[in-house]
């Protein structure tokens, strides 16, 4: 160790041997150089033996491009254990002054003005993306959903304009022009353990909770609770898989996709988030629709006037079009925190209710372990419940040590399974066969409580519409108009994106309505068709082709992309077929 730092020091001596003598003489980079705002700078002239002091070189000027030049001189000359320059600068010290505060005489020196705003921007940039302090820096990670950049920039400073780039030169335009890059620098996180792990519970537990108890009718209670089970292994395996390809290759989801199997594959993979976010807000209404139906009728007995579900999801489009008009997701920020406090409330009641109701009545006689005619739409239903891959990459990133990611990752795998299949389980033990897709309307309607809950959670659920809603449409809307298509400068294009946000949301009420006869069907639908490929076929395949070098383990890849694929033509078949027949 002694030898290469003495190695080290010898061959910066011969760098500065070389460098010295193109340098002009009584200018320096150490940290001994003479103060430049200090009057008495320059030596007496009545003492012409005395040495003059050297000077820093950023008195000269273009001090700025060339300080690391003189800053070879500086190395050779210091101690080996001091070439770091970690010693404090005399030069900028000072008890009232701030720190790396620039004196007035210096900034009216070459370059002073900017060497004290470069100073000024270091200090005050604290920013890392993705950091999870708040539920508002939280929401970023939609930005970032999936790994992929998806933050819309409207900085009219990175996307030139097509009549720029076609104009003639003139003695005005510049000569380099305007950066064309959109894409975020990457900044390391420092997100803590403790905050990454309730980030993680805030991706998993949504709105896909409330329809276990239904997927538990559908398949019994104790089919319900093994493929529970079943399905969070597989998912814990492939989140396993789909880190060991990012630890490989690096990137976010898409990203994987183009550089190990294509452009092609990263289309495909961009284009199942797609659906299945579009599916996830689908479901959302509908059970919002459903949910405000059943207190509508609980608190308006005897009414004449009741909205059908059909009415109530375009009621909700006068909503959701303005929220999905927003640009900067943050800004949904206290309506999503709102939603997951809505959430957690109806989650302890349904506990409170149904443990209270089982001590006293016992489980519901028509309870079965198992049903045959269909047990097909809980193994879609739990797909969808547990898809919360496209946040697993992001939320790695955001954290300052994200080797723990891993680990952490399992324990809260372990601890939402408890979680989906305590809700599922109670519900269905509680309520048997009567068990609706609205698990709340099972609940007392003439309780002034349950109201309020039925009430608020479908509020969280649809002020939680436009995040769900946000990643499709970046992604859409960055095939359509491009990268740096930007509305800042162009109304144009503003407009443009503004009616196809609006074109995007009136589609997912159409569905929302087509699909409103059969919720669990539809639930089951989406989990089947556009869960299946992200959570089981494509981790699997990248692994296979990116990582996987053993032939045990290739064979488990393949294994696991069969299964899936099995999984998803037998249960979306199965699921068409239950729907038409119904």
């Amino acid at each position: 160790m002694t030898d290469s730092v003495s190695s080290q020091h010898a061959r910066q001596r011969a760098e500065a041997d070389v460098v010295s003598p193109h340098l002009p003489s009584g200018y320096t980079a150490e940290p001994i150089a003479t103060n430049p705002a200090a009057g008495n700078a320059s030596p007496s002239p009545s003492d012409p033996t005395t040495p003059p002091e050297p000077q820093d070189s950023l008195r000269l000027q273009g001090g700025d491009i060339h300080r690391e030049i003189f800053k070879i001189g500086a190395r050779a000359k210091l101690g080996q254990r001091a070439a770091t320059f970690s010693a404090p600068n005399i030069r900028r010290s000072s008890t009232f002054q701030p720190r790396n505060h620039i004196p007035a005489s210096e900034q009216r020196a070459p370059g002073g003005f900017r060497r004290q705003f470069v100073q000024q921007q270091r200090r005050l940039n604290i920013a890392t993306a993705p950091v999870t302090r708040d539920f508002v820096s939280f929401l970023a990670l939609y930005g970032s959903f999936a790994g992929e950049d998806l933050g819309e920039s409207e900085d009219e400073s990175v996307a030139p304009s097509e009549d720029e780039e076609d104009a003639q030169p003139t003695e005005s335009r510049p000569l380099l022009g305007r950066r064309k890059s959109t894409r975020r620098p990457i900044r390391p996180g420092d997100a803590g353990t403790t905050k990454s792990f309730f980030t993680l519970l805030k991706a998993f537990i949504g709105t896909g909770i409330m329809f276990l108890p239904k997927a538990f009718k559908n398949g019994g209670i104790l089919f319900s609770s093994i493929t529970l089970i079943t399905v969070s292994l597989l998912s814990a395996l492939s989140f396993h898989l789909l880190l060991q390809c990012r630890r490989r290759h690096g990137g976010g989801y898409g990203e994987l996709g183009a550089a190990i199997g294509g452009r092609r594959l990263r289309a495909l993979i961009l284009a199942s988030i797609t659906l299945s976010q579009i599916g996830f807000v689908c479901s959302g209404m509908i059970f919002i629709a459903q949910n405000l139906q059943s207190f509508l009728n609980a608190v308006t007995p005897g009414s004449n006037f009741v909205l059908d579900t059909k009415g109530l999801i375009a009621i909700q489009l006068a909503v959701l079009i303005p929220l999905a008009l927003i640009r900067d997701i943050s800004r949904l920020g206290p309506a999503a925190l709102l939603a997951d406090i809505f959430i957690f409330i109806g989650l302890f009641y349904i506990w409170y209710y149904d443990i209270s109701t089982l001590a006293t009545s016992g489980i519901h006689p028509t309870v079965q372990l198992f049903n045959p005619n269909a047990f097909t739409l809980t193994i879609g239903s739990a797909i969808f419940t547990f898809e919360g891959i496209g946040l697993i990459l992001p939320i790695q990133s955001s954290m300052a040590e994200p080797n723990k990611f891993p680990r952490l990752l399992y324990i809260v795998m372990v601890i939402i399974t408890i979680i989906f299949t305590s809700v599922g389980a109670l519900c269905y033990a509680t309520f048997g066969d009567k068990t609706r897709v609205e698990i709340i309307s099972n609940y007392p309607q003439t309780s002034k409580l349950v109201n309020s809950v039925q009430f608020l959670y479908s509020m969280a659920v649809l002020v939680g519409t436009p995040v769900q809603l946000f990643p499709a449409t970046r992604i859409i809307e960055t095939t359509m108009f491009g990268d740096r298509a930007s509305g800042k400068r162009s109304w144009a294009t503003k407009w443009k994106k503004n009616a196809f946000r609006t074109s995007i949301t009136v589609l997912c009420g159409l569905i929302s309505i087509a699909g409103a006869s059969d919720l669990d069907k539809f639930v089951a639908l989406i989990g089947a068709f556009a869960c299946v490929p992200l959570v089981y076929i494509y981790p699997a395949f990248l692994h296979f082709k990116g990582v996987a070098r053993s032939p045990w383990v290739k064979a488990g890849d393949v294994v696991l992309c069969v299964i899936g694929l099995v999984a998803m033509v037998y249960s979306t078949s199965v699921t068409l077929s239950t729907w038409i027949r119904a």
